[in-house]
């Protein structure tokens, strides 16, 4: 009886991650999901349901319920604060034609992790770009950036970038957004991108 019971709690609790619409969890994702205030009693139901194969241990406090996650939301929940942008942006937006499967982000420190053959790279800026939104769209459960955000992003990380195709750019979102970075030089070098390509 105290089994099945026990069966039906974690029945119950799996059911509460997919009805969350997430597919990534940290510690305190399941603790806020499952209303469990008691971090030896949290820490136990993980361990078992990892243990029982309910939910899969991706990185250190972050899990997801099978292999079916959505990369974006890992990368989110990998570094945070942090934001989907550069390489990954240019080539959903068709700017870069090069093929690659790394997730690129933009975040407070530098670092790479590769998870399931999948490299997770984080370029770090300043927190005052970090921290503004502008351009930055904010889906359910990741921030990814906008293509002309992303585009500074590049041009303030990397001096000497190439980009394929700049056919969509919309370069009066760019002169708006250029002014979060207070950079005088993205600022020229931006002048001489509109020259060229607007």
């Amino acid at each position: 009886m105290i089994n099945n019971y026990f069966a039906y709690m974690n029945r119950d609790s799996i059911a509460k991650l997919y009805q969350s619409k997430q597919t990534i969890f940290t510690v305190i994702d399941l603790a806020t999901i499952w209303n469990i205030g008691n971090n030896d009693t949290l820490k136990a139901k993980i361990h078992y349901l990892v243990r029982k194969s309910r939910i899969k241990r991706l990185h250190k406090g972050i899990f997801s319920l099978d292999a079916d996650y959505d990369k974006y939301e890992l990368a989110g929940k990998l570094r945070s604060p942090s934001y989907v942008s550069l390489e990954t942006v240019f080539r959903r937006e068709g700017m870069v034609f090069q093929y690659s499967e790394e997730i690129t982000s933009v975040g407070s420190l530098r670092r790479s992790y590769t998870k399931n053959n999948i490299l997770y790279s984080y370029r770090k800026i300043k927190d005052s770009v970090l921290y503004n939104n502008k351009g930055i769209i904010q889906q359910r459960n990741y921030a990814i950036a906008e293509k002309e955000r992303a585009l500074l992003d590049i041009m303030y990380l990397n001096k000497e970038y190439y980009f394929d195709n700049l056919s969509k750019i919309n370069w009066d979102k760019c002169r708006d957004i250029v002014k979060i970075y207070n950079n005088k030089k993205l600022e020229q070098r931006l002048k001489k991108l509109i020259k060229k390509y607007a």
